[in-house]
């Protein structure tokens, strides 16, 4: 039986855990490349965790319009997923002269889940990342593996250059049968004039 066996501790507490699958969904989120390397039972252990907020903000996108009351609270429900703001803002913005704090990755994270990935995956009904192992890590011999997001626009980028390549070996086939053929049908008309 396997009973009370959710999913894997990773040698931490619950508060601990809790905080480094934020961070760890922070940086796959805000990552320029959309993918970050960390252990396989790690990145085993995000994909939920992040697919989760990715789906509050794809259901946000099929909302109709005139309902902010119900993508405020999908939005507010997604921001769990993250650490929130700077919460000494407040503080400092009451002091003359004090410029206020930059705004914090989780809060970026939030507007860019919201903005571009729900954009993205508004039509795909799951299966937003993805998992490679990397092999062991030199020093502990842990596994390793790259989490990433499905259809970046990396990716995107090298399946057009596949299909233009394909496209153009296509139509290469193509001229060269085609000068095989006709190169077949002098052959026959030379031969036929020599009869």
């Amino acid at each position: 039986m396997r009973h009370l066996k959710a999913h894997r501790k990773l040698g931490r507490t619950s508060e601990h855990r809790t905080s480094m699958l934020r961070n760890l969904a922070t940086s796959l989120i805000n990552s320029k490349s959309e993918r970050i390397v960390t252990t396989l039972p790690k990145a085993k252990e995000l994909r939920p965790f992040v697919e989760r907020a990715i789906t509050l903000s794809r259901q946000a996108q099929g909302l109709p319009e005139g309902s902010q009351a119900r993508v405020l609270h999908l939005r507010r429900q997604a921001a769990g997923f993250f650490h929130a703001g700077n919460t000494s803002a407040a503080v400092l913005a009451n002091r003359p002269g004090q410029a206020r704090p930059e705004r914090t990755a989780g809060v970026a994270a939030l507007k860019r889940l919201f903005g571009e990935l729900g954009e993205r995956y508004k039509d795909r009904p799951g299966g937003y990342t993805r998992i490679f192992k990397l092999g062991h890590r030199e020093g502990d011999r842990a596994e390793l593996a790259i989490i990433e997001l499905v259809d970046n626009p990396r990716e995107l980028e090298a399946q057009e250059t596949e299909n233009k390549r394909k496209a153009a070996t296509a139509s290469k086939k193509k001229a060269s049968k085609k000068s095989k053929a006709d190169a077949k049908a002098a052959e026959e008309s030379e031969a036929a004039s020599e009869e």
